[in-house]
């Protein structure tokens, strides 16, 4: 009897790499074991062991975020495979391509009592691009091109529209290991080519009836969420076309140029400038700014034009009045040739309520008599080389970034924003960091808590600075701030030396407040603690405002 079971893992794993799938991230398990050692054994794909399920997973998230293609992630069967679904709802909403591949009892064990045996048919619901169960693999005629076509489809609906996470449900029966009986017959196409080449058409629309309304409506802005994916240069060729600026959020990846509003958090909180300078037509790409301030400032009074190459609704105030489906990049960039705006008085007003706003914000963060999120923020993201990558947790790191970074080119930022959790963060900036270049993870103390297991085996280099002010820093932003059980249900102090913490999972660990040293060569993982006072922390960030308050109003 030939040995199909092996056969079926060499083959998936095989038609994967032809895909252009890299990587593989393992949580060691023995159902597990035919995909395994599989992955282990093909030199074309680099396996990343992760002892814990969670982490292992958002370690595939993050080399799928980093490098748009979607990781192997494999597990055993049970509630390993549960482990797995928090980065699989960070994967589907963030758009992140992940190739989840759960090992299962056959079926005459399910649902008898067997061990390490759950439901595992759709476990990740509607979170999923696509899901497949094969059934245990078997020496039936035709069987290595099913296998081949199930693994390339896989990669394929990875990749969308819109990319995001597939999962594979793999029942395997015992004997688990290679037998040494004759593989199946199972060759894939000739040359090397995957068994299913998917041609990708370019999503278009109309430019003219998008170039029209910007023509007609001089006082407008285009807004950059995260998840824009579109060249800076593209959006500064069309700001300057159409005499517009562009509120940009530090994770949409166009904070840069002349044209890039950096400091709306703070102009919008004043509310003569806010009722001064309400555009006529909006323009957004990407998800709404992470500011709940200029979120609710753009409301639904203003027309707003929500362009998205999948059609997915990132409209939570209801606000669209037009959706195109389209790449953002050549339609704007068509848009762009069609604009002819030399000068905007409406552009020179919001280009110099920002240099005014961006002096007295720095003006306070030069003088901060300790360091607090904002001056962490700022002098992070201008202190890294041209290059770097730098990943920004949820909760008030993003924030602090949103509101204190500087515009400027040649650092990428990346986020967890689909679900906009803290869980797998430390994982996910191990991924990002997998192909190398500088990369740096700015986190809170609880974030890093919540995923510090990640660091175990870690085998990359980063660079994790985090803000340690002891608790949950966001809440004391936040109305139950006043409450009498503030401290016990939501600043939750831990009282931990994350030094020592950290460096108990095998990273170097250093508390300070100086960054000079963040970019020095090392190797490994390395963590540096900021310790932050969360009371003082509101306070500075207060002074923001009523700074630019003060220097607008003068104006």
């Amino acid at each position: 009897m030939r040995d199909a079971t092996t056969t079926f893992a060499i083959a998936l794993v095989d038609e994967w790499v032809r895909a252009g799938v890299t990587d593989a991230v393992v949580a060691p398990g023995s159902r597990s074991a035919p995909l395994a050692l599989a992955l282990a054994r093909d030199t074309r794909i680099r396996v990343h062991v992760v002892l814990d399920e969670r982490s292992a997973a958002f370690r595939a998230l993050g080399i799928g975020l980093g490098t748009g293609r979607p990781a192997v992630l494999c597990c055993t069967s049970g509630t390993a495979a549960v482990n797995f679904h928090p980065a699989v709802v960070e994967a589907h909403h963030a758009r992140v391509p992940l190739l989840v591949c759960t090992a299962d009892r056959p079926p005459e064990l399910r649902d008898t009592g067997a061990g390490q045996t759950i439901d595992q048919t759709h476990l990740y619901g509607t979170s999923v691009r696509w899901f497949v169960d094969p059934g245990p693999p078997t020496d039936e005629p035709g069987a290595g091109a099913v296998w081949r076509a199930i693994a390339s489809r896989a990669v394929a609906e990875t990749l969308g529209s819109p990319k995001g996470p597939v999962h594979l449900n793999l029942p395997f029966r015992e004997p688990l290991l290679p037998t040494g009986a004759p593989l199946v017959d199972a060759p894939g196409r000739a040359d090397g080519r995957p068994w299913t080449t998917t041609v990708a058409a370019p999503r278009t629309a109309d430019p003219h009836a998008l170039a029209e309304l910007v023509r007609a409506h001089p006082r407008g802005l285009l807004v950059a969420g995260w998840g824009a994916h579109v060249d800076a240069t593209v959006v500064a060729r069309f700001a300057a076309a159409a005499g517009w600026p562009v509120l940009a959020d530090a994770i949409s990846g166009v904070r840069t140029g002349a044209h890039a509003i950096s400091t709306y958090e703070a102009l919008l909180r004043v509310p003569e400038f806010a009722d001064a300078h309400r555009p006529d037509l909006l323009v957004r790409i990407g998800a709404p700014l992470t500011s709940n301030v200029a979120n609710a400032w753009l409301d639904t009074g203003i027309p707003q034009v929500l362009i998205d190459p999948d059609g997915v609704w990132l409209d939570p105030n209801r606000a669209a009045s037009v959706r195109i489906v389209a790449d953002a990049e050549p339609l704007l960039t068509t848009v762009t040739a069609l604009l002819d705006r030399p000068s905007s008085d409406w552009l020179t007003a919001w280009r110099a309520a920002e240099q005014q706003a961006r002096t007295a914000i720095d003006r306070v963060l030069d003088t901060a008599p300790e360091p607090f999120e904002g001056v962490v923020a700022r002098d992070l993201a201008a202190a890294l080389p041209d290059g770097a990558t730098l990943v920004v947790a949820s909760s008030l790191p993003v924030r602090a970034l949103e509101w204190c970074m500087a515009p400027r080119a040649g650092l990428r930022v990346l986020a967890n924003r689909g679900a906009n959790g803290i869980d797998g963060f430390v994982s996910t900036v191990l991924g990002v960091a997998n192909d190398g270049g500088p990369t740096v993870g700015l986190c809170g103390d609880l974030c890093f808590l919540h995923d510090i297991n990640g660091l175990l085996g870690a085998d990359v280099a980063a660079t994790f600075v985090v803000v340690d002010n002891d608790g949950g820093g966001i809440f004391s932003f936040l109305p139950q701030h006043g409450l009498a059980e503030f401290e016990e249900l939501f600043g939750t102090p831990h009282g931990l030396d994350l030094v020592a913490v950290a460096r108990a999972h095998g990273a170097q660990g250093e508390r300070t407040a100086d960054l000079s040293t963040l970019n020095e060569p090392h190797e490994g993982v390395r963590v540096l603690v900021v310790p932050v006072d969360r009371e003082k922390s509101v306070a500075h960030h207060r002074t923001l405002w009523d700074a630019t308050t003060t220097t607008i109003v003068r104006r």
